[in-house]
């Protein structure tokens, strides 16, 4: 059995964890008010872009239509973006992410799909490099908080490798954030343009209207700010998620400290009368042979 010393550093050092626990839950808790805001206040700009390029493709076909919006004709190879934070200490919140991406990259290969893998996070990068090294094409890093411009870095690199002929499906892997204990691995297809049936439709009250430029040209212009759109909102999802997961995680943490704090100290209190008792026991055992 460990000394009392050693049982009172032990206690000492659960102690100090515990206080950077406590510390990183309200710090996560001040942050995720402000996260899921953000989160939320994406959506409806996401839903009506969604909506307007529902009625416009109604109005499109034929080999005019962008290929954006209509493919490449083939859907053999396939590009997965995957979205995670950059940070850990969320329990198993960018692990659940990539198990999910995990699972449509081995269906895709196992119906004979080229895939290719593009990650957006730190925590994407290290552990599909484990997995499948030879299919990442590029990665990017989140930073501390979501920004517009990352967004479009990686959509600039999806329609680049697009247009060039490399992939022709692109598929997003994220976290949707529903509440501070939900947060769902989503799989979203960007190329081509997923025209969701879900997705508000705009009414137009009987009216014709009749578009300047014309509908090819406005898709054409559109489609790609769509992308973006996606990515930053789906960033902003992952980082309310995230404070969410690191909050419950920290919580989690605290309490076990605790836990491990008062049976420690049971035991600590144990020796300590075990050791009294012996000192006693000698003591009495001295005065009797005298």
């Amino acid at each position: 059995m460990a000394s009392v010393k050693e049982m009172r550093n032990r206690i000492g050092s659960v102690k100090a964890t515990q206080k950077i626990t406590k510390a990183m839950q309200m710090v996560a808790a001040a942050k995720l008010r402000r996260a899921q805001n953000a989160a939320q206040n994406s959506r409806p700009y996401a839903q009506r872009m969604a909506a307007v390029i529902a009625n416009l493709a109604a109005g499109v076909s034929g080999d005019g239509a962008p290929k954006l919006l209509v493919g490449t004709g083939s859907d053999q190879r396939h590009l997965v973006v995957i979205a995670t934070s950059d940070r850990g200490l969320a329990g198993g919140f960018n692990t659940i992410i990539v198990r999910a991406a995990r699972q449509k990259i081995d269906a895709l290969l196992a119906a004979g799909k080229d895939v290719k893998v593009l990650t957006v996070g730190r925590k994407a990068r290290d552990q599909l490099r484990r997995i499948h090294p030879t299919r990442i094409v590029g990665d990017f890093e989140v930073g501390g908080n979501p920004s517009l411009g990352v967004a479009e870095e990686v959509s600039s690199k999806i329609r680049e490798m697009f247009e060039a002929g490399e992939v022709d499906v692109v598929h997003l892997v994220f976290s949707q954030f529903k509440s501070v204990v939900t947060q769902i691995p989503t799989v979203r297809q960007l190329i081509p343009a997923e025209i969701q049936t879900g997705a508000p439709t705009i009414d137009l009250k009987g009216a014709s209207y009749e578009y300047e430029p014309d509908e090819e040209a406005i898709l054409a212009d559109l489609l790609p700010r769509n992308i973006t759109t996606q990515l930053f909102s789906a960033m902003l999802e992952n980082q309310a998620g995230f404070f969410a997961a690191q909050m419950t995680a920290m919580d989690n943490a605290t309490r076990n400290a605790g836990d491990m704090i008062a049976s420690l100290t049971l035991q600590m209190n144990r020796a300590r009368q075990a050791q009294i008792t012996k000192e006693l026991i000698e003591i009495i055992s001295g005065a009797e042979a005298i």
